[in-house]
């Protein structure tokens, strides 16, 4: 489905009717937020769909973010060639935090990270007036983690594309090509992203705003359905001039 937007300056705009064009199939999967029983169930309905690509925002808020980071390294490193993992802007805090538990990494915990430091067997005082325990508790995040998985997370890549599609966390900006995007689009959103349709025939893969239900609009795919929040988890089957969504 597709939506007329108004143009700035009167009249309309032209419905945005690229096709779907993907080099291969591919599926794509909203945010996870340590709901981990949801990817469980979603993963076999994704077999033999070609590459899984996920969008990002594996921890924080849900449950259970450690053994969904465990899972998601674990097919990675199995099935690299069939297994895509970006990053999130969650993964970017988490890693602000063991970085620099007292400066401006300090913000994760207020979005979720007590919760992923508890997946991690991890306790901590209250975040607003424990800050001295900052740098022990990320010392601790940091030796929980498997061997290997924190250079793991450092290295997720931001953006995967096949054909005219371009999978992303967040959003990007309309008015630049895909290969020209910021990092702050990329993993926080732009604010033009779902106001100006692109003009360039490209379509963005998208998690990060939530949605009631998967949507094609305007060369926009969205697929963050809430999990975490008791919403579905989603994934977006992408082939030739089809987008079909799969929800648990």
């Amino acid at each position: 489905m597709f939506k007329r937007l108004r143009a700035r300056r009167g009249g309309t705009t032209p419905p945005f009717e690229a096709p779907i064009a993907p080099d291969q199939p591919f599926v794509v999967i909203g945010d996870i937020h340590g709901c981990l029983t949801q990817i469980k169930a979603l993963l076999p309905l994704l077999e033999g769909h070609g590459t899984r690509v996920f969008l990002g925002d594996y921890v924080d808020r849900g449950p259970q973010s450690a053994q969904v980071l465990t899972r998601l390294f674990a097919l990675q490193t199995e099935r690299p060639a069939d297994v895509i993992c970006l990053m999130g802007n969650h993964e970017v805090m988490m890693l602000d935090f063991i970085d620099d538990p007292l400066g401006g990494g300090s913000r994760w915990l207020r979005f979720g990270g007590v919760e992923t430091l508890a997946s991690f067997g991890i306790s901590i005082a209250d975040p607003a007036h424990s800050s001295e325990d900052f740098p022990d508790v990320a010392e601790l995040l940091e030796q929980a983690m498997p061997d290997g998985m924190l250079q793991w997370l450092r290295d997720l890549p931001l953006q995967w594309s096949s054909g005219n599609m371009h999978c992303v966390h967040a959003s990007m900006n309309p008015a630049k090509p895909p290969d020209a995007q910021s990092e702050n689009a990329l993993l926080w959103g732009h604010p033009a992203f779902f106001s100006a349709p692109r003009r360039d025939g490209q379509y963005v893969i998208h998690g990060h705003t939530i949605v009631a239900e998967g949507a094609v609009c305007d060369g926009r795919i969205s697929v963050d359905t809430g999990a975490y929040r008791g919403g579905a988890l989603t994934a977006a089957q992408i082939s030739t001039g089809s987008a079909k969504f799969i929800t648990v």
